[in-house]
């Protein structure tokens, strides 16, 4: 027989009683009309903490955890407890605005942990950075370029005064906001330290400092982070809000272990970077009136591909806000929650506490939802329940690692989803990539080389729609201040769809190779990404070099 692991045992009770504390949690925050969270998985801000004391807070069985401006976001057992009421009188008397989530015992036991940062945040010496979001605007009207990031932080390392070394952190996060970075870099190397930006989706350099300037801004980067501060052999990660200007920027850090010290990323999740409206996400006239057909449709699923970082969420979100009302219920589960949409319950999954894509696709079904939006597809049980979910009256949205449209089905099959049901439970899926587009400001019209001619005719052959585009003339990228000398401002969206038709529906039962599932929506008249891409470069929305960074312009039909 083999033998009884008790250990074993335990842990799987544990588990499954955190997963009913959880639940609860979830059922209690419908029955009270406030928003359910997990405080495992978000950052603690050591600012909200101070507004309540620790005694206060365990026996009210609330936690502060997020303080933007003069709101403060709190979690709470229960609104009903006597001493939970007093707290939130004792905030509004001093002129916060609490924002009530409800979470389980085991998320405030989370924050409650965090208590012992809030001492040492206090005991911060001159040297080590701390935000101040009236500082940051003011930073932020200082700077217009990366050339001005890179003075005022060279001024700063070059003063001999003590409190402007306090300042670089804000002044890197200003010049991020600023200048539309979407990750901002700190790199140790062998000899210096380097700061980068991404831009636009490309990296650029912006100053280089001191080892010891390094120390400080990764002190303060791992404390308002929730990171551990003597924890440097092991990858971290975590995240910290800043209100400016009445707008919400979440920051989520990674650290990473190297040869030289701890990598630092932030990326800098803006809401007005992501709250990009549908129409302006740069769908053609002619995807864009079959996807806002399909998004509509009561139940089926709509898959949105592409890699890392080609804007995916942000149209998942787009098709959120087009189909949201208050006559259906939305339900999301993300890796992180990005932006938060008015109207929508949001989750956010934790693989160390157990709970990932698949356990929150179960328990949103629960839920009764019209419309789920599943942040990624990355195993076969997740597809599956997707799939199911999609059969049985349900409306799901979710994304998937491939490298274009066609692709989508046969990867659906290597994850072990049934071809025969993929036709009645798939409404559309798309592919998409992001080009940064041709600053107007000095941007040059140009005469297309012969190489370029002839890509730009062979491209447009193959449109099998009526269009009176010719390869005569482009546009090609010049930089000026408006651009930080770029060439480029801003990005957009190239893209690719296709319906599940009885074509594609023939072409899966009889081949599943992508080609074969492409030649078959040829018919459907909706443009590839390269043929996208084309149109874009043909009306000077980018240019063919931006177009071939991104997509493959050799690639034979």
């Amino acid at each position: 027989m083999p033998k009884f692991n008790e250990e074993k045992q335990e842990k799987k009770v544990e588990v499954l009683l955190e997963k009913e504390a959880e639940d609860l949690a979830m059922l209690l925050s419908q029955k009270y009309g406030f928003p359910y969270i997990n405080l495992i998985g978000i950052s603690i801000n050591t600012d909200a903490l101070r507004l309540i004391e620790e005694a206060t807070a365990r026996q009210a069985f609330i936690a502060p955890f997020k303080l933007v401006g003069n709101k403060v976001h709190l979690a709470v057992f229960t609104p009903e407890n006597t001493a939970a009421k007093s707290a939130l009188s004792d905030l509004k008397e001093k002129g916060y605005v609490p924002i009530l989530y409800l979470a389980s015992k085991k998320s405030l036991l989370r924050a409650w942990e965090r208590y012992s940062e809030v001492s040492r945040a206090q005991e911060t010496k001159a040297g080590v950075l701390d935000i101040s979001s009236e500082e940051l605007s003011e930073f932020m009207k200082r700077v217009r370029t990366t050339n001005d990031i890179k003075s005022l932080v060279d001024e700063m390392l070059q003063s001999k005064e003590r409190q402007s070394t306090s300042h670089i952190f804000e002044v890197i996060l200003a010049g991020g906001f600023a200048v539309g970075a979407s990750d901002v870099h700190i790199e140790p190397q062998e000899n210096t330290i380097r700061l980068r930006f991404r831009l636009d989706g490309v990296l650029h350099d912006i100053v280089f400092f001191t080892n010891s300037v390094y120390q400080l801004l990764l002190s303060r980067v791992k404390l308002i982070s929730g990171l551990k501060l003597n924890i440097k052999d092991t990858a971290q990660d975590g995240r910290f809000s800043v209100a400016v200007e009445d707008t919400e920027i979440e920051i989520r850090t990674s650290t990473l272990p190297g040869s030289y010290g701890e990598s630092v990323v932030m990326r800098i999740l803006n809401p007005k970077e992501i709250s990009v409206p549908l129409g302006e996400l740069g769908i053609e006239p002619f995807l864009f009136s079959v996807i806002e057909k399909e998004i509509q449709k009561p139940n089926g699923m709509v898959l949105v591909t592409g890699p890392t970082g080609s804007g995916k969420t942000t149209t998942l979100y787009a098709f959120l806000r087009k189909i949201y009302s208050t006559d259906i219920k939305i339900i999301t589960i993300e890796d992180p929650i990005e932006y938060h949409l008015k109207g929508v319950t949001q989750t956010q999954t934790d693989p160390e506490a157990g709970y990932d894509f698949l356990k929150g696709l179960v328990s949103a079904l629960r839920q009764d939802p019209d419309v789920i939006m599943v942040g990624e597809i990355r195993d076969g049980e997740t597809a599956r329940t997707a799939i199911n979910a999609a059969l049985t009256g349900h409306l799901v949205f979710s994304t998937l690692h491939t490298n274009d449209a066609a692709g989508t089905i046969p990867r659906l099959i290597d994850l072990g989803a049934e071809p025969k049901v993929l036709s009645s439970a798939i409404n559309i899926f798309l592919a998409q990539r992001l080009v940064r587009k041709l600053c107007p400001e000095c941007k040059k019209e140009s005469v297309p080389t012969p190489k370029e001619k002839m890509l730009i005719e062979r491209v447009l052959k193959t449109i099998k729609r009526e269009h009176t585009e010719t390869a005569e003339k482009i546009w090609t990228a010049v930089g000026c201040v408006a651009c930080n000398n770029t060439g480029y401002k801003g990005r957009i969206g190239v893209f690719e769809g296709i319906i599940f038709d009885a074509s594609v529906e023939k072409a899966i039962s009889e081949h599943v190779s992508a080609r074969e599932i492409k030649k078959a929506a040829a018919g459907q008249g909706i443009f590839d990404m390269l043929q996208d891409g084309i149109m874009k470069v043909l009306s000077g929305i980018t240019s063919l070099d931006e177009l071939a960074r991104v997509v493959d312009v050799n690639a034979q039909e």
